[in-house]
């Protein structure tokens, strides 16, 4: 079942949207609060709290007083957005969806070990999942997680929503992500899925997770279709940057 956004998510989702299509590019200003409740039949306080967001992922000035302007087309995410598919597409104005392929308890190989930081043969649970944009499919997922940690998956239900939420409902502690982008062919399963040819590119990003305490507790690998997501990172002079690019040999 879908999930209908709140009025002040319409109406961020329609500004975002219409700020990365640069049908308001960066220095112009965006439609006063009257011209927004006059256009989504709403109250003041939508419009500001959508304005708020907006303004919290980087995307326009604070307005105090004068109009606000668009600063970049281009929003920040948030921690929940980054390593959440679903959110990431609510976030967007998307709905996400799942089709889930298998979830599957199994002992870890000597790679998938290395990664988890795991003996091998430990046990680990693993979900490979297609995932939709707006009922389309846009990439394959798979994920994998220590036992203790995908245990809270034996008996969910992975067609019904977020892994993360789910796992973070279920007093998982995910404090922190790295995410490691490039390019590979598809694979026989990729091909299938995502309605292509095997051998064609897709933009790989694997992440692994970790506690507040340092332990890794998701190691996975997302696949999405060319078009699908692009990644944008802002830098300054003189500040250390949260990209690092590194030989892939």
């Amino acid at each position: 079942m879908g999930t209908t956004l709140q009025q002040h998510q319409e109406i961020a989702a329609f500004l975002r949207n219409a700020i990365s299509r640069k049908e308001f590019a960066p220095g112009e200003p965006l439609p006063s609060e009257s011209e927004l409740c006059e256009r989504f039949h709403s109250s003041r306080g939508p419009v500001r709290q959508a304005m708020a967001t907006l303004r919290s992922e980087g995307l326009i000035s604070s307005g105090r007083g004068r109009r606000t302007i668009v600063l970049d087309t281009v929003p920040t995410q948030s921690f929940d957005g980054v390593i959440s598919y679903s959110e990431w597409c609510r976030q967007s104005g998307f709905e996400p969806g799942q089709v889930t392929q298998s979830v599957t308890r199994r002992p870890a190989d000597e790679a998938l070990a290395a990664a988890l930081d795991i003996e091998p043969k430990s046990p680990v649970v693993s979900v490979f999942r297609l995932r939709l944009l707006n009922g389309v499919p846009a990439m394959v997922e798979r994920l994998n997680y220590p036992l203790d940690v995908g245990r809270h998956l034996l008996t969910f239900d992975t067609d019904s929503g977020s892994i993360y939420q789910h796992l973070i409902s279920s007093g998982v502690d995910i404090d922190n992500a790295t995410r490691t982008i490039d390019a590979v062919g598809a694979d026989a399963d990729d091909a299938r899925l995502l309605e292509v040819a095997e051998g064609t590119p897709l933009l790989r990003v694997r992440r692994r997770a970790f506690s507040s305490n340092g332990n890794t507790i998701e190691s996975s690998d997302d696949r999405y279709l060319p078009g699908t997501a692009s990644f944008t990172l802002n830098t300054i002079r003189g500040n250390p940057s949260p990209l690092s690019m590194v030989s892939a040999r």
